[in-house]
């Protein structure tokens, strides 16, 4: 329950400094899914130690690649191709999970 308490906490913060900055674009930096990846590896950190903080980190930066990569593809199938919204997703859902298990593959995971 503690854990859950400093989520909230911590990502609240990370929301209000957010919504704090000027341009408010770059406050947008901070929001939703930034914020709780940061509470979520200061929580990592407290509790199993910087390693396991440092493997949980690499993951996410893989996992950010692979939706980079998807969001590109979509936006091809979707532009170039014409390609309805639920195929041009389904598609580049498979690209998602070939890039993100490629590179957990290739460069490591979490250990």
């Amino acid at each position: 329950m503690t854990e859950y308490v400093v989520r909230f906490i911590a990502g609240g913060a990370f929301a209000i400094l957010g919504d704090a900055l000027k341009p408010k674009s770059f406050g947008g930096l901070l929001g939703a899914a930034p914020s709780v990846a940061l509470a979520t590896l200061g929580i990592a950190v407290v509790q199993h130690g910087p390693r396991y903080a440092a493997a949980e980190s690499r993951t996410m930066i893989y996992g950010a690649v692979a939706l980079a990569c998807y969001s590109l593809v979509v936006c091809h199938l979707l532009m170039r191709f014409r390609l309805a919204a639920l195929p041009a997703t389904i598609v580049a859902f498979a690209v998602w999970l070939a890039v993100a298990f490629g590179l957990l593959a290739g460069l490591g995971g979490a250990a």
